[in-house]
C-alpha cells in the first residue's frame, strides 16, 4: 500500500491508501556520484565538514543525490500483502536501498553485492570500514553459505534463533570483501523472528545486507515508518512499514574466537551466553 496526502473540504490534510503496483522494469536504481550536491561548494562529508548522516539526523542541508522521493509501503503485520512484498523485492534487485522492520527495530537493507547501497548506508549512518554489516538470512541453509560454523557454535546459535540476535563469525568466500571486517575477515549474520521480514526474504531468495537504522548522534533507532519516510525521503528508495517494532537493537554475540563474547546487549536475552 502507499499512503497519499491531499486536502479535504475542511482544509485539513487527509490520508488515503492506494495499491502500489510493482516497480517498472525501467528503474535502474539511484544515479551515480556525478550528481552529488555540495555544502558551501565542497562535497558532503570529509575532514572539517558535516557528514551526510549528521545532516540527515538533524533534518538540515541538501540531499546527497538528486533523486525522487521514497515509496512508502504499508503492509499487514501478520498477513503482509504478497503483491506489495513482491514489488519491494523487485526494487531491491534493481538496486534500491530500503528501510524495513525487524523483530528488534527498523533497519536499512540492500541486495548482496550492491556497492552503491553499502556506500549509502555508510553515509547515512556515518560508519567507517570497521563496521560489521549483517547478512539477514531467512534460515540456517542461507546462513551456512556465508559463515563458518562448527558444531558447538551451531547448537548455540540454533537455540537462540530465530530471534533478535546478531552473530559475528568468520566469513566464507561467498561474502564480498567489502562486507567483511578488514582485519578479522568476519561478518554479522542473523535470522529474524518477524513475519514481514521473513516474507520479504522468502520473496527475495537471498540475504539482505543490513544495518540498524540508527542515525548519527541519536541514542535510539527510528521506529515509526512515517517518520522514517519523512526524514529519509531523499536518501532511501522505499520504506516498508508494518507498525512499531521497538527501539532496542539486536544483541550482538561474537563467536569468531570460538567462545561467546557479548559485544552489545540488546533485545535478545544474554543469559544463555554468559
Amino acid at each position: 500500500m502507499i499512503i497519499n496526502s491531499a486536502l479535504g473540504p475542511n482544509g485539513r490534510a487527509k490520508r488515503t491508501r492506494t495499491e502500489q503496483s510493482a516497480p517498472s522494469a525501467a528503474y535502474h536504481g539511484p544515479p551515480g556520484p556525478s550528481v552529488r550536491t555540495t555544502v558551501s561548494g565542497h562535497p558532503l562529508g570529509g575532514r572539517g565538514r558535516p557528514s551526510w548522516g549528521s545532516q540527515v539526523a538533524e533534518g538540515t542541508g541538501p540531499v546527497p543525490y538528486a533523486r525522487r522521493m521514497a515509496k512508502y509501503f504499508d503492509v499487514h503485520p501478520e498477513n503482509p500483502q504478497r503483491r506489495t512484498i513482491s514489488g519491494v523485492a523487485d526494487s531491491i534487485r534493481s538496486g534500491a536501498l530500503i528501510a524495513y522492520p525487524t523483530d528488534s527495530c527498523f533497519a536499512l537493507g540492500c541486495q548482496l553485492g550492491n556497492r552503491d547501497g553499502l556506500a549509502r548506508i555508510r553515509a547515512i549512518r556515518d560508519l567507517d570500514d570497521r563496521h560489521h554489516f549483517t547478512l539477514v538470512c531467512q534460515n540456517f541453509a542461507q546462513l551456512g553459505q556465508f559463515v563458518q560454523v562448527d558444531n558447538d557454535v551451531f547448537r548455540a546459535i540454533k537455540a537462540a534463533t530465530p530471534g533478535p540476535y546478531t552473530f559475528i563469525l568468520k566469513a566464507t568466500s561467498e561474502v564480498p570483501r567489502q562486507l567483511m571486517h578488514p582485519k578479522k575477515k568476519t561478518v554479522g549474520v542473523r535470522i529474524p523472528d518477524h513475519l514481514v521480514t521473513q516474507a520479504l526474504l522468502a520473496e527475495l531468495g537471498e540475504p539482505l545486507v543490513s544495518s540498524t537504522l540508527l542515525l548519527p548522534d541519536e541514542e535510539e533507532p527510528l521506529t515509526q515508518g512515517w517518520e522514517i519516510k519523512e526524514r529519509l525521503d531523499h536518501v532511501v528508495d522505499a520504506v516498508l512499514d508494518s507498525g512499531d517494532c521497538g527501539t532496542r537493537p539486536t544483541t550482538v554475540i561474537d563467536f569468531s574466537g570460538g567462545e561467546a563474547e557479548i559485544i552489545r546487549r540488546g533485545a535478545g536475552d544474554t543469559d544463555r551466553f554468559e
